[in-house]
């Protein structure tokens, strides 16, 4: 494991070296979820009703601002040729940046979005139900985004290419993150969703990392 604690280690210092990377995504989605109320309506009501897609759908399209820059940096660099061609195992590497890459973006969220539930009128129930399936679904954004950003690594300008291929993926972790909270507003039963999300982290961490690894070797030939 030491291969995975000095990557996750070094990507971490990168990050805090070019903290843009990581905190614009954030101000995003700070920002968009304060202006619904201003272009939608005040009312606590509509608010509440709306908090779950407005906090869902913002989480995942920061997310994905985030994605373009997981591995652009060492293939310009050319680190990312030096960790294919080295004797250890790429999926590691791999699931290591894909760790820090969730800490930096995934966690900050989940650690907002109590905080702006609450701007949005969402209860304590609701909020904790928010953060349970944020913190079951942002992991799977983040490796599944590491699948598409391996794939577009080396084309330059890529953010459009690479919302167009991770985008249909994301819509059945939204539609069943979304509807844990709604369900949960109206005090239905939820376990459904959570079993699909909690399913799909597990098999995301199975195979992301192997399929990024084929997919950063197809591109980087």
């Amino acid at each position: 494991m030491s291969i995975f604690i000095k990557t996750l280690r070094r990507d971490l210092k990168m990050a805090l070296r070019n903290p843009s990377s990581f905190l614009n995504p954030l101000l995003f989605f700070v920002i968009a979820i304060s202006l619904f109320p201003i272009a939608i309506s005040p009312e606590s009501h509509t608010l509440s009703n709306m908090a779950p897609g407005i906090i869902w759908v913002t989480s995942m399209l920061s997310v994905l601002l985030s994605l373009n820059a997981l591995f652009h940096y060492d293939y310009d660099n050319g680190v990312l040729e030096q960790m294919i061609i080295s004797h250890h195992p790429l999926p590691l590497i791999l699931l290591a940046k894909t760790t820090a890459h969730w800490i930096l973006t995934g966690l900050p969220i989940i650690l907002l979005s109590p905080l702006l539930g609450m701007a949005l009128f969402l209860d304590s129930k609701n909020i904790y139900i928010l953060i349970l399936t944020l913190f079951l679904a942002t992991p799977c954004l983040s490796l599944i985004g590491a699948i598409g950003a391996s794939l577009i690594v080396g084309i330059k300008n890529s953010g459009m290419l690479l919302s167009l291929l991770i985008l249909p993926l994301y819509i059945p972790i939204l539609i069943f993150g979304t509807s844990a909270v709604s369900q949960s507003q109206f005090n239905l039963p939820i376990d459904g969703q959570l079993y699909f999300l909690g399913s799909v982290l597990i098999f995301s961490l199975i195979t992301s990392p192997f399929v990024s690894a084929l997919a950063l070797r197809i591109s980087l030939e």
